[in-house]
């Protein structure tokens, strides 16, 4: 198996391959990468190099990624001479937050009110801000993540200068005003075969996840399993598909989606009996899914990202329950560091020890 990318993704991936008997080869920028600690070899370079995706391609029977960042086109070129999962046109519905919303809307999953234009001179630019009864969310039809890419905008002026400030497609969408957010996860294989992982509440800050907690509300379930295996049989997805959500007063309406393991999954290493990155693994070589059945009655997850003085790993650890990731990333302030999980029999008690064990290992991010 060969990982485009050498993040906390292909790192995590890197610690499960061999339970699932995958041999991990990453292509990574930077042998200090955090990947570079649990593979079994490492490619140097960039995920943007066609050089570099061929030396990978090499090595490997299969392909599949850390990151969206990519070139579609090399990925389809790439596809040409090994199995690449997902494939280029899934890993679009990601790549491309135009192509996305054009393609959900079109089979009619329910998204925010939007526009994609390619500047400010675009004619129906105007009509739709006039339309909005807030300031719009501005995002980056590429290259976004965590927060990244995306303008919550305090005007219509503010709506121009972010439209302008970006290259190729902006997509404007209506300022929603939500009663919360979930996520689901789903992981499908190559004979189309899919598992649903339980559906989680989310909180995000800063455009990050903060925290999952599973049990999610129970009379959504139905409705956001139906959602996100929808577009996994529209998109033909091979591996995790997760989907973030909305909650509105109209129902749930799709946020993003990502094509591999995703933040809003990491609770599945000790909360479910097969974790998102073993399956995806399992999903892209071609083997059978492993259940994905809770562990326990409640499980949280919280992220840490560096406050402004770092905190210690080993402390987090000391929190009776509390099982500490640590990505293997030097501290610095907004930095994603790790994630702690705590499983428990309540969702009060893992919520208060996750909390505590993130504030000891130095998180900036805060609680609901």
């Amino acid at each position: 198996m060969g990982v485009v990318g050498g993040g906390q993704l292909a790192r995590m991936m890197g610690e499960a391959a061999h339970a699932v008997n995958v041999h991990l080869t990453v292509l990574a920028a930077s042998p200090e990468d955090a990947a570079g600690k649990t593979c079994d070899s490492l490619v140097l370079g960039d995920a943007r190099d066609a050089n570099a995706l061929a030396r990978l391609a090499d090595e490997v029977d299969v392909v599949t990624f850390d990151h969206e960042l990519v070139d579609l086109e090399q990925i389809r070129e790439l596809g040409a001479v090994v199995a690449v999962r997902p494939s280029a046109s899934a890993l679009a519905f990601a790549v491309d937050k135009a192509h996305q919303r054009r393609r959900l809307a079109a089979i009619g999953v329910a998204v925010p009110r939007h526009l994609i234009v390619s500047s400010v001179d675009d004619p129906a630019l105007e009509p739709f801000l006039a339309s909005l009864d807030a300031p719009p969310v501005v995002k980056s039809a590429r290259g976004g993540y965590d927060g990244r890419g995306v303008t919550f905008c305090a005007s219509r002026d503010d709506a121009r200068a972010a439209i302008s400030a970006i290259e190729g497609d902006a997509v404007i969408e209506e300022h929603l005003q939500l009663l919360g957010e979930l996520s689901q996860v789903l992981v499908r294989d190559v004979q189309g075969h899919v598992a649903l992982y339980p559906l989680v509440t989310t909180l995000q800050r800063e455009g990050m996840c903060v925290e999952t907690v599973f049990p999610a509300p129970s009379d959504f379930a139905s409705e956001a399993a139906q959602l996100a295996s929808r577009i996994a049989e529209e998109a033909d997805v091979v591996g995790v598909l997760a989907v973030e959500l909305f909650v509105t007063t109209e129902g749930l309406m799709v946020n993003e989606v990502a094509l591999r393991p995703h933040n809003t999954g990491h609770w599945t290493i000790e909360g479910t009996a097969t974790s998102q990155f073993a399956n995806h693994l399992l999903a892209v070589s071609g083997q059978g899914l492993g259940a994905t059945t809770p562990t326990e009655a409640a499980v949280v997850m919280v992220n840490v990202v560096g406050a402004d003085e770092p905190g210690s790993a080993l402390a987090a650890a000391e929190i009776p329950g509390a099982h500490v990731h640590d990505y293997g990333k030097s501290w610095r302030p907004g930095r994603k560091l790790g994630h702690v999980t705590v499983c428990s029999s309540d969702v009060t008690s893992a919520h208060v020890r996750a909390w505590q064990s993130a504030r000891a290992y130095g998180t900036r991010t805060r609680e609901a």
